[in-house]
């Protein structure tokens, strides 16, 4: 026997050593990636039960002719459905989001609607979960309740051209006085608007 076979002979494992004919560092490593794939399971699930994770998709289409001025993004901004639930409507258009703020308070939940008229758009509301794309036509849905007081600027996040960068906005979480004295001061505000008009065309 010459003595590159003795050497390549001595290299193998001998019989005794194999499991199923399997080599011990190959059924190590197959151990390894099984326990992996577990561990990647037992994320994901996390993620979508205990952390809230979501997947953003078409809720409804619109015309992205007429959106801008019909139906709620004529007016886009928050609306109060009931104790502690809002939905708020976001245009996204280049190069900028319509409202560029949304004001809200702490514990809120908010069922978040936008679209596009022209391009398409990112829509990623940072520290938070919230990331869809915006189509032209297409109305993306994600909800998120609000626990944490602070500013949370959102973004585009697919570029839409060169004022790309300057396509940003904000959620800021208040208090619920701090927000209550903001809704009733915007309220203030609309009725001595209204009042002055009233009185302006009795005058004329």
């Amino acid at each position: 026997m010459s003595a590159p076979d003795t050497l390549e002979r001595e290299q193998e494992p001998a019989d005794e050593h194999l499991t199923m004919g399997i080599d011990p560092w190959e059924k190590n490593w197959m151990l390894v990636s099984i326990v992996l794939l577990v561990v990647f399971a037992a994320a994901i699930t996390v993620a979508g039960f205990a952390a809230g994770f979501q997947l953003p998709g078409e809720e409804s289409e619109v015309d992205p002719r007429t959106v801008a001025t019909e139906g709620p993004w004529a007016e886009p901004g928050l609306r109060e459905l009931g104790e502690g639930r809002y939905e708020a409507y976001i245009l996204a258009q280049a190069w900028s989001f319509a409202p560029r703020e949304l004001v809200v308070p702490i514990g809120a939940e908010v069922d978040i609607y936008v679209t596009s008229p022209d391009l398409q758009h990112g829509f990623k509301i940072t520290d938070t979960n919230v990331n869809m794309q915006i189509v032209p036509g297409q109305v993306s849905k994600l909800s998120f309740t609000f626990d944490e007081i602070g500013e949370f600027p959102y973004i585009c996040t697919e570029y839409c051209g060169s004022a790309h960068a300057a396509m940003f906005g904000t959620v800021k979480v208040v208090s619920q006085a701090d927000f209550d004295a903001a809704e009733s001061g915007a309220t203030d505000t609309s009725e001595a608007t209204d009042t002055s008009e009233a009185t302006a065309e009795a005058q004329g």
